[in-house]
């Protein structure tokens, strides 16, 4: 499975990247919408909790970032 880069933005400011599975990024979404309580993440850093209850953002980038010259 192919992994996304995701970025949590928390009311404070904060924000917090993670790389989530395909799967795994469609059950946070659905656990967004009910936004009760706390959840933990199986990223590919390790277990991330999150309080679903601060989170005000996700933005997910499918295709790699890269720096430099491509060529």
């Amino acid at each position: 499975m192919a992994a996304e880069r995701v970025s949590i933005g928390f009311s404070g400011g904060q924000v917090v990247e993670v790389k989530l599975e395909d799967a795994k990024l469609r059950d946070l979404r659905k656990a967004l919408d009910k936004a009760d309580g706390w959840a933990d993440l199986d990223t590919e850093e390790g277990v991330v909790s999150v309080d679903l209850r601060e989170v005000v953002f996700m933005r997910s980038a499918a295709a790699p970032h890269s720096i430099g010259f491509g060529g």
